[in-house]
């Protein structure tokens, strides 16, 4: 009997800021527009949303425990699955099944929104799905189609700040889904940069994501381009959508990122520096998306 510690390594639950930032920044920008706020409405988004990407993420260890893990002899504390599988600490049917539960379980809340006359949650919920089952289970498998980069920045940005601002107000706004574009630059930078100690093993097992077909030296201009374009983007929603002069409060994880960009530039994903370079991504996104949702609920606050 698993104990546990490891179900919880499986589930990867220091990754759900990647999904649960998103729904409070846009459920900030609510509150900051409208003054509203429903509790109910917002702990079934927590839990829909977490549900979903814990599925994504056991599903995607699922599928790669016969593919490119096994190949890996370069992973990472942030890159190369939980390994619960590849350590024989869980069976790979255990995996799959808890991946459904979780699946099932976001499926779940997505239908107790819809009851709750939020009609639209089907769509968003639907896209959700798909993107946590296809990014990575086969016969799709769009990560390795060069597709699943463009698919976690839309569906951990856009949609899901779209989403959310539905879910509290019940109407769609374009504001609603570009507040979300500052993470979703971010996340597909933490996703980018895991695929560098990855990429041997990946090529090997036909994974041809974009870092597989642009190489190194091309990705990691990328990933300076995907690191430096949230704070950006931060100047548009200012001048665009005239949110709070607040907001660029962010800037505050730019040296963050300045450093993970410098330590990418110059070090080998088999050195232990690139595993700070993958600490610090995370790092910059989380305190990104916090600094972002406490910027929105202080300009509420004093508006």
């Amino acid at each position: 009997m698993a104990s546990f510690r490891i179900y919880l390594k499986a589930l990867g639950l220091p990754f759900l800021t990647g999904s649960l930032l998103p729904v409070t920044a846009a459920t900030a920008l609510v509150y900051w527009l409208h003054h509203t706020f429903n509790l109910g409405f917002f702990c079934l988004t927590l839990l829909g949303v977490a549900a979903l990407h814990l599925g994504a993420n056991l599903i995607n260890d699922y599928y790669d425990a016969f593919g490119s893990d096994p190949l890996n002899r370069n992973f990472t504390p942030f890159s190369g699955g939980s390994r619960v599988i590849q350590d024989g600490e869980l069976g790979a049917e255990t995996v799959k099944t808890l991946a459904y539960f979780f699946l099932a379980l976001g499926v779940v809340c997505g239908l107790t929104l819809i009851y709750l006359d939020r009609p639209w949650v089907a769509v968003f919920g639907f896209l959700g799905l798909l993107a946590g089952f296809c990014y990575s289970a086969s016969p799709v498998a769009l990560m390795s189609l060069g597709l699943g980069e463009i698919l976690i920045f839309l569906a951990f940005g856009p949609l899901l700040t779209l989403g959310t601002y539905y879910v509290q107000t019940g109407r769609l706004n374009p504001l609603g889904a570009a507040v979300g574009l500052p993470l979703a630059f971010l996340i597909t930078a933490i996703i980018w940069i895991n695929e560098f100690p990855d990429l041997e093993a990946d090529v090997a097992a036909a994974k041809r994501h974009l870092v597989a077909r642009l190489g190194p030296k091309v990705s990691r201009g990328v990933y300076a381009a995907l690191m430096l374009a949230p704070f950006l983007c931060l100047f548009f929603l200012l001048e665009y959508y005239l949110l709070p002069d607040l907001i660029v409060a962010a800037l505050v994880a730019l040296p963050l990122a300045l450093r993970a960009i410098g330590l990418v530039r110059r070090t080998a994903p088999t050195e232990p520096d690139f595993v700070t370079a993958q600490a610090l991504t995370i790092q910059t996104h989380f305190l990104t998306g916090l600094t972002l949702t406490l910027a929105l609920l202080y300009a509420a606050w004093w508006r």
